[in-house]
């Protein structure tokens, strides 16, 4: 049950990775997840909470004295759309530009390419297909 209109911030997108891993879970159990790669208090976690709760993000089911929050979006539809947008607006639209700019200007390892190797051969099976 979640909209394509939902713009998700960087550090909204952190809380989001923490309850996409495990959820329901606690605003301490997400304070604990996120304080130590980023330093945020939990004042700061718990604005973010509330932020995915008005968008429509979260939900929050009472649980005695705390609520456990659970993602709405998900995580497949947010990426289809972050990479959509970031296509769109860096490259045109366009996937070999963006492959071209990482071939150019990041280190991609012979596993990156071995998978990129095999996506692409998969892409052309489904081509094939009468």
């Amino acid at each position: 049950m979640s909209s394509p209109s939902i713009a998700i911030s960087d550090a909204e997108s952190r809380v989001m990775a923490v309850l996409w891993e495990a959820s329901p879970l606690a605003s301490e159990d997400i304070v604990t997840a996120l304080s130590k790669p980023t330093g945020w208090h939990e004042k700061t976690v718990k604005t973010l909470l509330n932020r995915l709760l008005v968008k429509g993000a979260i939900s929050a089911e009472k649980d005695g004295r705390r609520y456990l929050y659970s993602p709405l979006l998900h995580r497949e539809e947010w990426q289809r759309r972050e990479s959509r947008s970031l296509l769109d607006r860096v490259f045109g639209g366009k996937v070999a530009p963006l492959l071209a700019h990482f071939s150019q200007h990041e280190k991609l390892t012979a596993k990156d390419v071995a998978e990129l190797r095999k996506l692409i051969d998969s892409i052309e099976k489904k081509g094939r297909r009468p």
